[in-house]
């Protein structure tokens, strides 16, 4: 296996810290990004330096804000100082909001977009420079089978979010290929243990939009029970972190577009098969099949 040179956004909990981990013991060196290191996420960033020493792992906690282009470009230009060079850049970081999608306000939208689109391209802009110089990097985002399958009500903004960043990763896919870069998305779907996903989601501010769904009252605090309900016991976030660990140790040129990972059933994986096949095809038909594959050196 060869060593990666591995950036992960939004590595202070859940999937992303899971997969930093799993990506540092499986031998890569990996920049664990998070965002106010010095205060709010202090302890989280020296509870890795502390897994890292004690494990003599090759992960480093890093600033890295995806709400300010100035710290995105400071951490790429940090890995590539101090290493070279870049090879994965992993979208992690985002925010779950639940709630009656009426209640939030436009600006509340805009800042659940802010960090799971826009903090993603932010991440993109700082990155995608040493990426095209060197001509090759993998760019894996972690999107939701809330794009394609079926998913409760009451997460209207977070899903909308994520079928947008989702679209960008694979519009960015076509451009970046002649560049010998190649894209991964990998799809997960709902998790009610071993992140901080749902107890950490935001609410509407509008209290009394929000109180005029009181005939939905129970439901909304409901649904993590009810899709708990659903998970079998096998269903843990470190499969994630496990199928991330996959791709990247996989040979240049063999790395899937897509990967679902789903306990429930939602029906993203089979929505996906479709979708990507119809999306295969098209590109086919419009003559740019070579868009399809990244143009890597071998």
């Amino acid at each position: 296996m060869k060593k990666q040179i591995v950036l992960v956004t939004g590595a202070g909990s859940g999937i992303g810290k899971l997969t930093a981990l799993s990506l540092a013991e499986a031998g890569h060196v990996v920049y664990a990004s998070m965002r106010d290191i010095a205060g709010r996420n202090n302890a989280r960033a020296a509870e890795l330096r502390a897994l890292a020493a004690q494990k003599k792992l090759q992960l480093h906690p890093l600033e890295l804000d995806v709400l300010s282009q100035e710290s995105a470009d400071a951490a790429a230009a940090t890995i590539v100082r101090e290493q070279g060079h870049l090879d994965v850049v992993m979208h992690n970081a985002g925010h779950l909001v639940v709630g009656p999608t009426e209640a939030f306000t436009p600006q509340e939208i805009a800042k659940v977009f802010d960090t799971n689109v826009l903090g993603a391209q932010r991440v993109n802009r700082a990155v995608l420079p040493y990426l095209r110089a060197q001509e090759s990097g993998l760019m894996l985002w972690i999107s939701s089978t809330t794009t394609k399958g079926g998913f409760p009500p009451f997460m209207g903004p977070y899903g909308a979010a994520k079928a947008a960043m989702d679209s960008l990763a694979v519009t960015l896919a076509y451009e970046i290929a002649r560049f010998g870069i190649e894209t991964s998305i990998v799809v997960p779907g709902a998790f009610t243990k071993g992140t901080d996903h749902f107890p950490s989601a935001g609410r509407p501010a509008d209290a009394a939009i929000a109180a005029a769904y009181a005939r939905y009252d129970g439901l909304m605090d409901q649904i993590g029970a009810r899709l708990s309900a659903l998970m079998p016991d096998r269903a843990d976030p470190q499969a994630v972190a496990d199928e991330i660990v996959r791709i990247v140790g996989m040979p240049v040129g063999t790395r899937p577009m897509r990967s679902v990972v789903d306990f429930v059933g939602d029906g993203a994986a089979e929505v996906f098969e479709v979708s990507e096949r119809m999306r295969i095809e098209f590109a086919k038909r419009i003559g740019m099949a070579d868009l399809l594959e990244a143009k890597v050196r071998r």
